[in-house]
């Protein structure tokens, strides 16, 4: 196999639940050297169950492949003296605990480290930051959707706002967390030095909510629509004779042709939807108009000569209908390595391919194997784990 892009890059990631051990996995699936580090009860997420592998949730499976694990009691000297150490050689540090926290173990706030360590790359998750408002204070996937506007937007207008169906906020903070990492450790070619890289929840949804924050600072104001889009028309689900199908015009000649495959092509030059601006306007009517033509057709046949034709549309398939279809295999995105089953990667280099070489780790696994890739002597080794396994005190503070 090709080598891959992170190659050499030496990764400790002592984040918890999702944002952080996933922006560690992104990191990890392209080649960098991942040391999960945790504590003896492990990440949160194992026990994010039922269902289980054994002993672990798919939760914590789907974020921990491609890592090896050390089991550290980073309350304890020795754990934080043993982090310390592996600082030194590593590139990159992945973690979301509280300032409080790091304060205790005597670093008074990020650019400590950086003083410490000038080439580490400190990449620094939480829920709101330490300043302002709400500087300081712990942020959660549900809550964070809800402070930010996110819920707002979400699900039927004429009933309650609903939280996105999956932990959008925090999936995507990993990934802006993985991208901040790679432009620090682009820079770092350049001018040799490590810096923090901060990433929070909240900041992250606000990012997030285009086109519903430019309207807003733009004389528009946010709304809820359903499955409708706010800015486009027709951008919304249909029921058909079989499934429904969610239709996703884009501009003008994709309504005409829309409305020519539907039978009815002078909708298309009536003085109500001739453009997006018109049919935004009049948007009930058209809806009730296509909802009827709609209904005679069968939803994956037409799918077929919509997307020929170019128009985007897709049959609402469940989670397990999109796992079996035969473009998911084709795109290798359903994986299994021995009892463990999960999703490809979604960035696929031709030169520098990622690929999966681990599969999650157990609490420790690889403890002895990871002092000795740091440099820790047979001696130190022992009693490191001897010391760690017996003291086994609760887990540090998250963010």
């Amino acid at each position: 196999m090709s080598q891959s892009s992170l190659q050499g890059v030496v990764v400790l990631d002592i984040s918890r639940v999702l944002a952080g051990p996933f922006a560690a996995q992104i990191l990890g699936d392209h080649g960098a050297e991942v040391i999960k580090i945790e504590s003896f009860y492990g990440d949160d997420t194992r026990g994010y169950g039922p269902p289980f592998v054994e002993e672990d949730a798919p939760y914590y499976v789907g974020l921990n492949r491609n890592k090896k694990d050390i089991a550290l009691d980073l309350s304890t000297d020795e754990g934080r003296d043993i982090l310390f150490r592996m600082l030194g050689e590593a590139d990159v540090l992945i973690e979301n605990f509280k300032l409080s926290t790091w304060q205790k173990w005597g670093i008074d706030s990020p650019s400590a480290l950086a003083r410490q360590y000038p080439r580490l790359v400190h990449c620094r998750i939480s829920g709101f930051g330490e300043d302002g408002e709400f500087g300081g204070l712990p942020g959660y996937d549900a809550a964070v959707q809800t402070l930010s506007g996110l819920m707002s937007i979400n699900g039927d207008p004429a009933l309650d706002p609903v939280r996105i169906g999956i932990p959008l906020v925090d999936t995507t903070t990993g990934m802006n967390a993985a991208t901040g990492v790679l432009l620090a450790l682009f820079e770092r070619e350049r001018s040799g030095k490590g810096q923090t890289v901060e990433i929070t929840l909240f900041d992250t949804a606000l990012g997030m909510l285009h086109p519903h924050t430019s309207n807003a600072l733009n004389g528009g104001q946010s709304a809820r629509t359903g499955n409708g889009h706010p800015n486009i028309v027709p951008y919304d689900l249909f029921p058909t004779k079989t499934e429904k199908l969610f239709v996703a015009v884009g501009n003008d000649r994709q309504f005409a042709l829309l409305c020519q495959e539907l039978g009815k092509p002078e909708l298309a030059h009536s003085a109500l939807y001739k453009t997006n601006r018109d049919r935004v306007c009049n948007r009930d009517t058209l809806k009730a108009e296509l909802t009827a033509l709609l209904a005679q057709f069968d939803s994956k046949a037409l799918f077929q000569r919509l997307m020929d034709l170019g128009v985007p549309c897709a049959p609402m398939l469940t989670v397990e209908q999109a796992l079996q279809l035969p473009h998911t295999a084709t795109r290798q995105m359903s994986l299994a390595m021995g009892k463990y089953r999960f999703t490809g990667i979604p960035i696929k280099l031709d030169r520098t391919p990622g690929a999966v070489r681990l599969p999650p780790p157990g609490i420790g696994e690889h403890s002895t194997e990871v002092l000795q890739r740091f440099g820790f002597s047979h001696e130190e080794i022992s009693g490191a784990i001897h010391n760690q396994t017996v003291q086994q005190k609760h887990p540090g503070e998250s963010a």
